[in-house]
Parts: structure tokens; C-alpha cells; sequence
């Protein structure tokens, strides 16, 4: 979906994304932020990425809030929600997501974009390539990058590298 197509409803849910990509990166964990929105427009879970911090490497915030979907909504209720993110869904979230069956995806910024600003970085390749949801889960309805807050999470990722050296393990996959 292009661009133009999100709404302020969108962007203002994206802007708490990269808050929350923001705190991941204080507290020393991957610059990723979720949120999970119901269809009437609430927000029912949010979450930071939490790799670093819980030293376990698939503490991605989309794949927190696609257990949180499982455990607390009806099917339908999760085929209605939309799950707002920082970063473009990696393969193992695009896939928890699927089969969780949760709606719609918007993402402030996409795998090819990490993919350059890991490039730039130096940061070593993750152990998983990272892949567009549309080639992991293909009958997902995605909307992103979204133009202002993408620059915004490029700005994330080099802080986080620049606090952690070059060279790291790049997130993600």
C-alpha cells in the first residue's frame, strides 16, 4: 500500500512505535516498538523490543503482541485489529503474525531500509534475512514505510549501534 494511503489514525500510532523504539534503546535493546490496536480504534498492548534486556533473541515486540493476541481475542477480533510497528516485521514475527491470524500491519519502516542503514552501519549480517511480509505471509494487508518517522528510526538505529560499537550483530532477520 502506498504512503499517502495511512491516516493520522495511523501515524499517530506509528509515532508511539518509535517512542517506544526510543526506550528499547535506553534501556539497551534493538530500536523496535509495537502497538496492537483493536478495530474500534483502542489500544489493547504495546510493547518495546526486549532482546538485550531478557537476553533472549526472539523477544521482538510484534511477536510478544501476537501472543498477547492468541491468549486474550477471539479470531475475529484479531482479524480485525492492527498491529502498528517501528520496523517491517521480520520473518519469524511475519509468520507469528499469520498464524496467529491478526489483521493488518503499518510499519514506519521497512526491511530494505534496516537493510541499508545496517549496511552503513557496519553491523554484521542477522542470522535470519530479512525479508518484506508480503514474501513471508503473503495474504497480509501491509501499509508502510511511512515518510518523517522512517527517518526518525534510522536516527534509532545509529544511536543504538553508535552506543554498542561497530561491528555488532545486526537485528533482526
Amino acid at each position: 500500500m502506498a504512503d499517502s494511503e495511512l491516516a493520522e489514525a495511523d501515524l499517530m500510532h506509528l509515532r508511539r512505535c518509535v517512542e517506544l523504539a526510543s526506550e528499547a534503546v535506553d534501556a539497551g535493546d534493538f530500536p523496535f516498538g509495537s502497538v496492537l490496536v483493536a478495530s474500534d480504534g483502542r489500544v489493547l498492548a504495546e510493547d518495546r523490543n526486549r532482546e538485550n534486556s531478557l537476553g533472549d533473541a526472539t523477544r521482538h515486540p510484534e511477536f510478544e503482541l501476537a501472543r498477547w493476541a492468541a491468549a486474550n481475542m477471539t479470531a475475529t477480533e484479531r482479524a480485525a485489529a492492527t498491529v502498528y510497528t517501528s520496523g517491517e516485521h521480520c520473518p519469524m514475527c511475519s509468520a507469528a503474525h499469520a498464524w496467529v491470524g491478526l489483521g493488518r500491519i503499518v510499519y514506519a519502516s521497512s526491511s530494505e531500509q534496516l537493510m541499508a542503514w545496517q549496511a552503513e552501519l557496519g553491523a554484521s549480517p542477522p542470522p535470519v534475512r530479512p525479508l518484506p511480509v508480503s514474501q513471508v505471509a503473503p495474504g497480509l494487508l501491509v501499509s508502510g514505510p511511512a515518510p518523517g518517522l522512517a527517518e526518525q528510526v534510522g536516527r534509532l538505529h545509529r544511536r543504538f549501534h553508535g552506543l554498542r560499537g561497530e561491528g555488532q550483530r545486526a537485528p533482526r532477520g
